[in-house]
């Protein structure tokens, strides 16, 4: 039993969004953007590897079976527990990445995949990153850049009223660009970049768009009218093999 009335719209909101975390990962391209990213992060058999920001830890997972001891840590308690249930001998625990649950020096890789967007500060995790990792430790950040996300529309004009209404609720939407800049000023060396741009045309990632515009809409962005056009021609270009969405993603690297 959910022991308060706000419960069960948060166990909604959180299955909606691993449905859609879900869908996205299954594609080839994200697996093989994950595995850019364990290349880089140039694993060392049996040392410690924290993915932070871990949601439901598939990289956990993936990792451990790469031969390293992969440590998990996400500040959602609920998302958590998805990650206990689906991977019952992973290593899960519960922080956010401004302050994570570890030794100064003590871990050998740190990875974060679509995290540092919703940071508020995210020279502090940076910095953090540095603190942890041992000399000589990968630090590797992938994400999406919100404000760049492209749909195919027959109004380009709403459309794209609605990703910077939406990039623009986020702590920061644009993080994926800013990596180079701060993996700098945090002090790592042999920072290098990579684009990578993942297109959708799967009708399950139609629950991406509407979190979009939904949360367009409750901002007072797009009105409610709309706000359903939109979503209906999105519906209807799906249905007819139609539907299009281009995110692109920066994969940074960097050495301690």
């Amino acid at each position: 039993m959910f022991k308060d009335q706000e419960a069960p719209e948060e166990h909604h909101d959180t299955q909606a969004l691993l449905a859609v975390l879900d869908a996205a990962d299954r594609l080839p391209s994200a697996g093989l953007l994950r595995a850019r990213s364990y290349e880089l992060l140039s694993l060392v058999p049996a040392s410690t590897v924290v993915d932070v920001g871990c949601g439901a830890g598939r990289a956990v997972a993936e990792l451990a079976g790469r031969g390293v001891h992969a440590v998990g840590v996400d500040p959602d308690p609920r998302m958590l527990a998805a990650a206990r249930e689906r991977w019952p001998a992973g290593e899960f625990r519960e922080a956010g990445a401004e302050e994570l649950p570890f030794a100064d020096g003590s871990v050998r890789g740190y990875r974060a995949e679509r995290v540092f967007h919703v940071l508020q500060e995210p020279g502090r995790a940076v910095t953090e990153a540095r603190r942890v990792l041992c000399p000589g430790g990968r630090i590797v950040l992938v994400g999406q850049d919100w404000d760049a996300i492209m749909v195919d529309s027959d109004d380009a004009t709403l459309t794209r009223t609605i990703v910077h209404a939406r990039a623009d609720l986020l702590g920061t939407p644009r993080a994926g660009r800013q990596y180079r800049a701060l993996l700098l000023d945090g002090g790592f060396d042999d920072v290098t970049v990579e684009a990578h741009t993942s297109v959708f045309t799967d009708p399950a990632m139609l629950s991406l768009l509407t979190r979009l515009a939904e949360a367009a809409c409750a901002n007072g962005a797009v009105d409610r009218d709309r706000t359903d056009e939109w979503l209906a021609e999105q519906r209807r270009r799906a249905e007819t093999g139609r539907f299009l969405i281009a995110i692109p993603f920066f994969v940074a690297a960097a050495s301690a």
